[in-house]
């Protein structure tokens, strides 16, 4: 079986292996729901009961639809992007009756690229988990960030149950401080008894080739309680289940299984707007002769400048 842990000093209990829905959505992958629902089931059905969406990841149906006859208990993640109350408000409806539920277990701010100041930038939004928490409609609140500083601030505020931070073992993506910095502020958190899962172990797939190093760097971590990762196929569920059971692997499995990812611009499409350049969380991207162009030594594949580009030219294929 997998494991599991509680996040944190909360009541929620979950596989220390979660379903990343960002890849299978329309920021990257592009799976119809019954597609990704297929997916999402058999990680279901493979013992995985955590599940981390967002507002913005286009996956609500996809997971709905995974559930659909499931009687077990399954523990699903989600964020919004707002920054004032009413939005956040919104979102948080949506979410409720998009996914079919009568109460969120976790609502996260989604603040990849927002810095240390982002609960008194967005403080409607925040104030609005709070209320939504108070009235029972959700479990637990937090945030999700790639930002060592906010995990610090983060972790003294008595209000914020969950921190989902980016952490992988290049540093591949961290904002505001190295690999070493990250994991002393996850530490830290961990023992004011903040939930702590974290995002891109594989660096947005840029350490497939070093699957089992970098996925025992995180999940050794102190204060780690579990791992999300991306997941498209029923074969890459699979494998992830059994590295995190503790098999072993063939190569052959791993070569069938592991594909790279990038991020394709289609320069006959970019008109040079910059739009994709503003959304980066993480300033891979600049315009080089009027066209968008990507360092792949800072891209971590997070899809995230995909839905800013109005000519559809950036894809991670």
């Amino acid at each position: 079986m997998l494991p599991k842990t509680m996040l944190g000093n909360t009541e929620i209990n979950v596989t220390k292996l979660g379903f990343g829905a960002l890849v299978i959505g329309p920021m990257q992958k592009g799976m119809s729901p019954e597609e990704g629902a297929k997916v999402i089931r058999r990680a279901f059905e493979q013992g995985i009961t955590f599940v981390d969406t967002a507002h913005v990841y286009g996956t609500y149906e996809h997971i709905r639809k995974a559930k659909e006859g499931w009687r077990h208990k399954t523990v699903i993640a989600t964020k919004t992007p707002a920054s004032d109350y009413e939005t956040a408000e919104e979102h948080i409806i949506h979410a409720l009756h998009a996914l079919d539920l009568k109460k969120l277990d976790i609502m996260l701010l989604h603040a990849a690229r927002a810095n240390e100041n982002v609960f008194h930038e967005r403080a409607g939004a925040y104030q609005c988990l709070k209320d939504y928490k108070k009235k029972g409609l959700i479990e637990a609140i937090g945030i999700s960030t790639h930002n060592v500083g906010i995990v610090n601030v983060a972790s003294g505020l008595e209000d914020i149950d969950i921190i989902h931070p980016l952490i992988n073992m290049t540093g591949l993506g961290i904002l505001g401080g190295t690999v070493s910095d990250m994991a002393v502020a996850i530490n830290k958190a961990s023992r004011r008894g903040k939930g702590i899962y974290g995002m891109k172990a594989l660096a947005g797939g840029n350490l497939l080739d070093e699957m089992d190093k970098a996925f025992k760097f995180v999940r050794g971590l102190p204060g780690m309680d579990a791992v999300v990762v991306g997941m498209v196929s029923e074969a890459e569920v699979d494998m992830n289940c059994r590295i995190f059971k503790g098999e072993t692997i063939s190569e052959n499995e791993r070569k069938l299984v592991a594909k790279g990812k990038r991020l394709k611009i289609v320069k006959s499409l970019c008109t040079g707007c910059g739009n994709c350049i503003d959304a980066c969380p993480n300033q891979a991207l600049s315009l080089i002769e009027g066209k968008s162009s990507v360092d792949r030594n800072k891209c971590i594949l997070c899809g995230y400048c995909t839905p800013y580009c109005p000519e559809f030219a950036i894809r991670v294929i």
